[in-house]
């Protein structure tokens, strides 16, 4: 059983290959966790990848809002169900005005955020320098 090749899937392997496997994957996998590849490519995303949740928050709250506008503009006028219209009209219009507002609060944080990370990058680098020695 000793002389046998091992089997495709490394299931076969002596003790101390296994340990070698395991301690080497356990010390890249620290290594590479806080990384400085991790700081630097945040810098490098374009201006989509950064601010694309709030625009599609902000689109969607600009939606509901006009359709909550339409809705509640029917009310006014001689329709069969005036009181259905009445209602879900000024719901509509809260939401989209909400979600339109987060939107807009979203977008300022993030630009803080991203200020903040340009500034540490610089005292990540100095801790990772004197850390990782």
């Amino acid at each position: 059983m000793e002389n046998s090749p091992p089997s495709p899937n490394g299931s076969e392997k002596s003790p101390q290959s296994k340990e070698l496997l395991t301690s080497n994957t356990a010390s890249t996998l620290c290594i590479s966790s806080r990384s400085e590849s991790v700081w630097t490519s945040a810098s490098r995303r374009s201006k989509w990848d950064i601010y694309h949740k709030p625009i599609i928050v902000m689109s969607v709250g600009a939606a509901v809002f006009l359709f909550g506008t339409v809705i509640t503009s029917l009310s006014f006028l001689q329709i069969k169900n005036k009181d259905v219209y009445k209602m879900c009209g000024p719901a509509f219009l809260s939401l989209g005005l909400m979600l339109l507002v987060c939107g807009l609060v979203w977008i300022p944080i993030i630009r803080k955020k991203q200020k903040q990370r340009q500034k540490s990058q610089f005292l990540q680098s100095l801790k990772s320098f004197f850390f990782n020695r």
